[in-house]
């Protein structure tokens, strides 16, 4: 029988031996995070509850700045997991939103929302916090000049040909849905039953579009912590102080991303470990940056628009996030606000109770309260239709109201 040589057998004890340790730290940071990460999915929900994708897809089918700034605010104020970023940006595209105001509306809406920023605070400071605004305005601009440049009418017109064959590809159903109460004052609206169900709906469908992003994020994170050596980081990251290994970082930082296969919030977890193990800062952001170029989301870029329209997208969004990264990083470093500390809170955080607790079971008592109304008013049903085609989705704001009329 072959026996594992000693080195082999001493990496699988060591694995296992901290397999506690990795488990409790990504506990830890979940726990630090659950009432922030509650708060910005129910502020989001009740944006999209008042503001209907219909309405969005009217206010962006034209070039200019105003188009620009509204994608950008319906984008933050609407949270997406990526891919339903990605399926929803396409709604509007086949609604008569131009390609770049759609694409710009996915990084907002990814980048810009309330959930991550919270997160960030929370875990890294409120540095990381305003550089990620600063950065993803930042990017917003620069994304909107390159696309006025680059983005030729014969490659819209090829990805508007493409977005029209309706090719499946992740949370169909969350880019077709439209829940929005419309009619009426607002605050007739807000009165209305409806509004209830839906800011319910809207709700438990975001944390269903981002859960497994939120698990596997954590879980790297604590495994990452646990696991990998600090040398390996060193060696990858440059030693981490100085000119080049910013600038490595920062063009390092999205092909990190590209390939953890985490999006969205489940990247700030990610980006408190490689902080902590000295990736730049300008590196970190752009890291935070890449959640819209991982490999499941470009394959869904070529189903949506094609192979050229794909590629075209993925070396924009390359070029805007290591752009972005560098420009905050330097702007972040000549004021004097990069942090000097890299063992964040993510890493001093522990179970207590204490204010973070307190929080945490509030937010559960209201997702408890959210829940009930959910389920009375077929909303596991509706989940259930989230990757169905869109066409299979037009009678569920519909059903939806009834139910809520009749609760």
């Amino acid at each position: 029988m072959r026996v594992a040589p000693p080195d082999t057998l001493w990496r699988v004890s060591f694995v296992l031996s901290h397999a506690g340790d990795a488990v409790r730290l990504a506990f830890e940071m979940f726990w630090a995070v659950l009432w922030p990460l509650a708060l910005g999915f129910l502020l989001s929900a009740i944006v999209e509850t008042f503001v209907s994708k219909q309405a969005i897809s009217r206010f962006l089918g034209r070039g200019g700045v105003r188009p620009v700034a509204l994608a950008t605010a319906f984008g933050a104020a609407s949270s997406s997991c990526s891919y339903a970023a990605v399926a929803v940006g396409r709604t509007l595209f086949r609604k008569g939103a131009t390609l770049s105001n759609a694409i710009i509306f996915e990084f907002a809406s990814t980048n810009l929302v309330f959930e991550l920023g919270l997160a960030l605070l929370v875990l890294l400071g409120w540095q990381f916090l305003a550089a990620e605004f600063a950065g993803g305005l930042f990017m917003v601009v620069l994304l909107a000049l390159v696309f006025r440049a680059t983005l030729t009418p014969r490659l819209t017109e090829s990805a508007r040909v493409q977005a029209e064959r309706g090719l499946l590809g992740r949370m169909e159903g969350h880019g077709a849905m439209d829940m929005s109460v419309t009619g009426g004052s607002l605050w007739q609206r807000i009165r209305a039953p409806q509004a209830l169900t839906s800011m319910s709906h809207y709700f438990f469908m975001n944390v269903y579009g981002l859960w497994v992003d939120l698990v596997l994020g954590f879980l790297i994170a604590g495994a990452i912590g646990a696991w990998v050596p600090a040398a390996f980081w060193s060696h990858l990251f440059l030693g981490g102080n100085g000119f080049g290994p910013e600038v490595w970082s920062a063009f390092i930082g999205p092909l990190v991303a590209l390939l953890s296969y985490v999006c969205s919030v489940g990247n700030v977890p990610l980006a408190a470990i490689l902080w902590r193990n000295g990736i730049g800062f300008s590196g970190a952001i752009a890291f935070v940056f890449g959640d819209l170029i991982i490999i499941p989301i470009l394959n869904i870029y070529r189903k949506y628009y094609g192979a050229r329209v794909a590629a075209y997208l993925t070396a924009v969004s390359y070029v805007t996030m290591v752009a972005a990264g560098l420009a905050v990083g330097a702007l972040f470093i000549a004021l004097g606000w990069v942090p000097g500390n890299r063992n964040v809170a993510a890493f001093s955080t522990s179970i207590a109770w204490d204010s973070t607790t307190f929080l945490d079971i509030a937010v559960l008592v209201v997702i408890a309260l959210l829940l009930v109304r959910f389920l009375r008013t077929g909303g596991v049903a509706m989940l259930r239709m989230m990757d169905m085609p869109s066409d299979h989705m037009a009678h569920h704001a519909d059903s939806a109201t009834d139910h809520a009329s009749s609760s």
